[in-house]
């Protein structure tokens, strides 16, 4: 087995799927390199006949298993933010292999990579959730979900009795197409033209009523209007932050906008912000924002000039 070039081959559906389970893009680099530690030492146990890629993921999931008891991470209370929540690039969910060329690829859809599902699962006991992405993402057997956890048949099928009973408390969303569609890069665009242009007014009738906003790690949580309104003045002033100048991007299959700010004196737009998009209605329905710490894995530069 030439096994630096089996792991390569899983290795961004292996990072995705401990993404899934840590809800941190950083955290999942770290388990993805365990896992790879863990396989290179027990590669001679690796038995022929045994399907490669769910050995990875057995590992792997252990691996995260273990980041979590280490961690000491509970799980958030009901409509609490997920303070570890970071958003993944969809140009590195691009790279895993299509169907068409690997048949047995793990498809990434929408619906199981999305913010809003992310921070439900997170409500979940770690091996609830373990068994949850393993039987319904994954689509393992409980037999081989079982294995991969250490687990009797019947307590993996109890767990994910319990994981979805826990999921279906959780407020329900609009079912969405499996990618951005062309009225949401166009309200995308509008947006990014209305906020570079610093006007509060176009951007505002781009926006829900009850448009929704947060700001992980923050605990911030602002809700309507009325709560968003301070954000879009204090962002454009009097007095004024800056200039800002958006660039579109997107993340976790939702439209997202990459904002620079060029602060008063200034002479180059400095990354300040990742804002993750979900669109209801043809307007804004919420903003999920992330600081700039991963702006280099979404293909964007740390300053414009």
């Amino acid at each position: 087995m030439d096994f630096p070039e089996l792991f390569d081959r899983h290795r961004r559906e292996l990072h995705v799927h401990c993404y899934r389970m840590l809800a941190s893009f950083t955290d999942a680099d770290d388990a993805v390199q365990e896992t790879f530690l863990r396989a290179w030492k027990h590669r001679d146990a690796f038995e022929p006949g045994t399907n490669p890629r769910a050995w990875l993921y057995k590992i792997a999931t252990n691996a995260c298993l273990d980041a979590i008891r280490r961690s000491n991470r509970r799980p958030p209370s009901a409509g609490a933010e997920v303070s570890w929540l970071q958003p993944y690039p969809d140009r590195l969910l691009d790279q895993i292999a299509p169907p068409d060329e690997q048949p047995d690829a793990v498809v990434v859809a929408r619906e199981t990579i999305e913010l809003a599902y992310l921070t439900a699962i997170q409500l979940l006991p770690a091996r609830q959730r373990a068994v949850l992405l393993l039987r319904d993402v994954l689509e393992w057997s409980a037999a081989q979900t079982a294995e991969a956890l250490d687990l009797t048949v019947p307590a993996a099928n109890s767990a994910l009795q319990r994981a979805r009973a826990t999921l279906k408390t959780a407020p329900e969303r609009d079912a969405m197409p499996a990618a951005p569609t062309g009225d949401e890069r166009a309200l995308l665009e509008r947006l990014i033209a209305a906020h570079d242009a610093a006007d509060v007014r176009a951007t505002v009738e781009l926006l829900r009523e009850d448009v929704r906003v947060t700001m992980p790690p923050l605990p911030a949580e602002y809700n309507g209007l009325a709560e968003f309104l301070p954000l879009l003045h204090r962002a454009f002033g009097p007095p004024s932050m800056g200039d800002w100048r958006l660039l579109p991007t997107s993340a976790n299959r939702l439209p997202a906008t990459a904002s620079y700010l060029r602060e008063p004196g200034g002479t180059a737009f400095r990354a300040f912000k990742l804002d993750v998009i979900r669109m209801a209605g043809g307007r804004v329905a919420e903003f999920t924002t992330f600081d700039p710490s991963l702006f280099e894995q979404f293909g964007l530069p740390s300053e414009l000039r």
